[in-house]
């Protein structure tokens, strides 16, 4: 192994098998109570909260633990409009257009999504989620970063299981293209748009699709050899 600086792993917690077990099935029991939402109240979030989800974010793995990933938050409605405006033009594109394509507009149809984005302007926070593909563990570098994708692929997983533990519901948002993100959050060329994350609460008449809820059974995902 090359020398490198190394550091006691001392915040590791080991936990009985019982426990351990036991933690599992609650884990999974908290984490299939999540579902992606579309109907927002425009009720505030405190920033901080926002802050300690997207702490958590950052502590992903990633490929040279360069961190490839900024994270803009955006709160002001005029923004928010803006960007609901600039997706909507694209959806139109999508849906009414038919740039999807038939085989594609057909595995959305249970779905119920068009091309009104309301809740764009509706919830309290929008997290513009961009890749580096040039950066560094410091900032101001210009290193080349390396899996890219899958890093903030993670690290985006994280945050919405944060935004969950903390009581927050979540819409990953992908209007195609999303270059209009990189021009209104005003990101550098070497940055792109991955994912618009919509989090916030639900309102109270909130519905999810019946589709969304199916979700194949554990021997249908999983091999042991």
């Amino acid at each position: 192994m090359q020398e490198h600086d190394r550091l006691p792993l001392s915040d590791y917690h080991e936990y009985p098998e019982e426990e351990m077990l036991e933690r599992s099935k609650n884990y999974y029991e908290d984490i299939r109570r999540r579902h992606s939402i579309r109907d927002f109240s425009d009720r505030s979030v405190p920033r901080e909260i926002i802050d300690n989800c997207i702490r958590a974010a950052g502590t992903a793995p990633s490929g040279a633990n360069h961190q490839p990933w900024h994270f803009t938050v955006i709160g002001d409605p005029e923004i928010k409009k803006q960007v609901r405006e600039r997706a909507e033009e694209e959806e139109r594109k999508f849906y009414d257009e038919r740039k999807a394509g038939s085989e594609w507009l057909e595995a959305l149809a249970p779905l119920g999504t068009d091309a009104s984005k309301p809740f764009l302007e509706h919830a309290p926070w929008l997290i513009a989620i961009f890749l580096q593909r040039r950066g560094g563990i410091e900032s101001g570098m210009d290193n080349k970063n390396y899996y890219v994708r899958e890093s903030v692929g993670i690290a985006t997983g994280f945050l919405i299981q944060a935004l969950h533990n903390a009581g927050l519901v979540t819409l990953t948002h992908t209007p195609n293209p999303m270059s209009f993100l990189s021009e209104i959050c005003e990101r550098p060329g070497s940055d792109r748009p991955y994912i618009l994350l919509v989090t916030g609460y639900p309102t109270k008449d909130a519905t999810i699709p019946h589709h969304s809820t199916i979700k194949k059974p554990l021997s249908d995902i999983v091999s042991y050899l």
